[in-house]
Formats: structure tokens, sequence, C-alpha cells
């Protein structure tokens, strides 16, 4: 059973306990990029281009320390 209060300025959710806590750490981690994303003005494009441009700089960093 899950219940959800809201009280002035915060939202409280009741689950019951044995819910796997991983699944409460994915909640809390989606609530928490909501939260910290919702004022963001940067477009998904934006967003996208930039994990590509870390992920071929972290690559080539890879392939350096291996010797590849």
């Amino acid at each position: 059973m899950m219940t959800i209060e809201q009280k002035s300025n915060e939202i409280i959710f009741k689950v019951s306990g044995d819910l796997d806590i991983d699944i409460l750490q994915d909640i809390s981690d989606l609530l928490e990029y909501k939260e910290l994303t919702k004022q963001s003005k940067a477009s998904q494009d934006s967003v996208d281009a930039l994990v590509k441009t870390i992920k071929k700089g972290r690559w080539k960093k890879t392939k350096e320390k291996l010797a590849l």
C-alpha cells in the first residue's frame, strides 16, 4: 500500500516496509534529477551532443591507457 501526503512545502510518500530498497533508490534518483533540472533551459539535442563528446573523450583516454 502506498499513500502520498502534501503538507505545506513538502510531499510525503509512505510505502510498505517490504518494498525493494533498490526500487526506492531509483525513484529517489529520478525525483532528484527532476528537481535539479526543472529550471534547465538545455534542449535534449544539446544534452545528447554533450554526452557524445564526453563519451568520445573518455573512450580516447581509455584506449591510450590500454595502448590500443
